[in-house]
């Protein structure tokens, strides 16, 4: 009795096995994250695609082409009015003969802003369409940089995925010289169980990963203006290199220069200027200008007599400020308001983006010496480690319960140093979108 409840055990058990060792091989196989196809989508290459064809950009484009026709308007003059009158006509009779007074005129008047008003109102156009193109600038370099931060994550997920495969394997070989070991008695049923569930486990997170990785491919083909269930497949390899970066006070100065963001306030500033030099100029007055022709029919009485002369008028008129303290007073406190809040918005931005540019480099700078340490230390040994104990595990030297924990401690670290690269990339790429520049090495 006791022999048939061993046999059926050892069935069931050897059943299980195989059913969880065919799992990844079938219902995984399909959707597997690295079957999208031959095309390889490069950082350079998402980048540019994103910059072609990303509609939040091209919106930003059409705002600054708008904008870029407006300064020649502002500094036009107002469109002269042409005026068709019928004066003095008799209502008896409306004879142009009868009244001496009565005559068809046709005139001409003309605006004119104080002098300095027009030139400021087309400098304050100009300063917001530069600071528009600024803008289309600052929106590209935002863009490129999101870009990057999915790309990298998307291919540190797929740098997890494989090193979940590769533990997978190595459980598999766990389990194969455990399953050996029980059935010549030299082991235990409960180590086979416990290889077993660490397999399930790398089952799970191989699920769990491959569905983050396609919630971050989706948001990568939004950036680049692609239809979110578009395969994306990334390069394998890419380089390591971690160059030495500027310091951060070269970098503050380069963002000074260079950050769009930081040029774009400059020139709404500026505007804000020319808005404030315009309120003030409008306490003095416009002018207006018209000519008046008017057309006479009839002779004129004795003893004068003859025909009637026609009449020419000018007008000049003045436009006064009369309600200067409700409405000019007021619009230059607003103006300076106005100013005010852009000259300390820039100070609040440029310390802002300084605290960006410091956060990054201390990101780079961790994450640089962490995946050195994983690459040249930790990950080796823990590599050599494992081997060791599965080892010293077939001569029954190790305890089953060691090694899995010297591989699940593996698995970590092989994950950390994928990790470590790779936010070691995506702190490059904020400090690019930080500074403006790509020019943030020594």
């Amino acid at each position: 009795m006791t022999d048939l409840a061993f046999l059926t055990g050892r069935a069931m058990l050897t059943s299980a096995l195989l059913a969880v060792l065919c799992l990844p091989l079938t219902s995984r196989a399909e959707d597997s994250p690295f079957n999208t196809g031959n095309a390889r989508l490069s950082l350079a290459s998402a980048q540019t695609i994103a910059v072609r064809d990303n509609p939040g950009l091209a919106q930003m484009q059409s705002r600054y082409a708008a904008l870029s026709q407006m300064p020649s308007q502002m500094g036009a003059l107002p469109d002269p009015v042409v005026s068709f009158n019928a004066m003095n006509f008799p209502t008896d009779t409306f004879n142009r003969d009868q009244e001496a007074m009565t005559q068809v005129q046709i005139g001409i008047s003309q605006d004119f802003p104080f002098p300095g008003k027009l030139a400021l109102r087309e400098a304050a156009a100009e300063y917001e369409a530069e600071a528009a193109r600024h803008s289309v600038d600052e929106m590209r370099l935002r863009l490129m940089n999101n870009v990057s931060m999915k790309w990298w994550q998307v291919f540190y997920l797929d740098r997890a995925l494989e090193t979940v495969n590769s533990n997978q394997q190595l459980l598999r070989q766990f389990i194969e010289v455990a399953q050996k070991k029980y059935e010549v008695g030299n082991g235990l049923q409960q180590d086979v169980l416990l290889a077993q569930l660490e397999l399930s486990k790398l089952l799970d997170q191989d699920i769990q990963i491959s569905g983050m990785r396609r919630n971050q491919a989706i948001q990568l083909n939004v950036l680049m203006g692609r239809s979110g269930n578009e395969q994306v497949r990334l390069p394998p390899k890419v380089s390591k290199n971690l160059p030495a970066i500027a310091s951060e006070t070269a970098l503050y100065a380069h963002a000074q220069d260079a950050r769009p963001l930081l040029l774009e306030m400059d020139q709404q500033l500026e505007a804000a200027r020319s808005r404030l030099s315009l309120a003030e100029r409008e306490y003095y007055p416009d002018f207006k200008l018209g000519l008046t022709y008017g057309d006479r029919q009839g002779n004129n009485p004795p003893p004068m007599g003859g025909s009637r002369s026609n009449f020419a008028s000018i007008m000049l008129g003045v436009k006064i400020p009369f309600y200067a303290a409700r409405k000019q007073s007021k619009a230059i406190g607003q103006r300076r308001s106005e100013l005010e809040k852009n000259r300390y918005a820039l100070l609040d931005t440029r310390n802002s983006i300084r605290g960006d540019i410091s956060s990054a480099v201390t990101d780079y700078l961790r994450a640089k010496e962490q995946y050195s340490l994983f690459e040249s230390g930790i990950v080796p040994q823990a590599q050599q480690t494992v081997q060791s104990m599965l080892a010293g595990y077939r001569v029954s030297q190790v305890d089953f319960l060691n090694l899995v924990r010297s591989q699940v401690t593996l698995f970590n670290y092989e994950l950390q140093y994928w990790k470590a690269l790779t936010e070691a990339n995506q702190a490059l790429a904020r400090l690019q979108a930080a500074v403006g520049k790509d020019s943030i090495y020594e």
